[in-house]
């Protein structure tokens, strides 16, 4: 009677444990298989206080964008654009469009080009405002 209860007790520690670290091996298989990553709003929201990396808003046509963006990039001007991007492949980007679609192209043309530490934010500015955060409309 006491095995199986230490049994099941080991089993749903273990289980606990691979749970826990899915999200991190997950998020690292897709950087290997894709060459960039994806982060979440939440994720975006809590980031931004850090402020270590460059935000690209490559939404065409503008359309607003989250507080805290350095650069207006068209998705389809990626590589027209690079004496606006950081010279340091390695640099920290995050890219973001109005629904999700013209980042996710424009993050596959960043690793195209070489840099290695590129992350699209799915759903973007749509995704933001459902979220409760606002978006800025700049003067252009």
């Amino acid at each position: 009677m006491r095995y199986p209860f230490i049994a099941f007790i080991v089993f749903y520690l273990v289980s606990s444990l691979i749970a826990c670290q899915s999200n991190k091996v997950s998020e690292s298989l897709e950087s290997k298989m894709t060459g960039y990553t994806t982060m979440s709003i939440e994720e975006l929201h809590n980031a931004l206080t850090n402020n270590n990396f460059l935000l690209i808003n490559v939404h065409i046509p503008y359309a607003g964008e989250i507080s805290g963006t350095n650069l207006l990039v068209p998705y389809n001007e990626i590589e027209r654009n690079l004496d606006k991007l950081p010279s340091n492949k390695d640099a920290k980007i995050i890219l973001y469009c109005r629904s999700g679609n013209m980042s996710s192209i424009a993050v596959k043309t960043m690793v195209k080009l070489g840099y290695t530490n590129v992350i699209d934010v799915p759903g973007g500015m749509n995704a933001w405002k459902s979220a409760g955060y606002e978006i800025f409309q700049r003067d252009m």
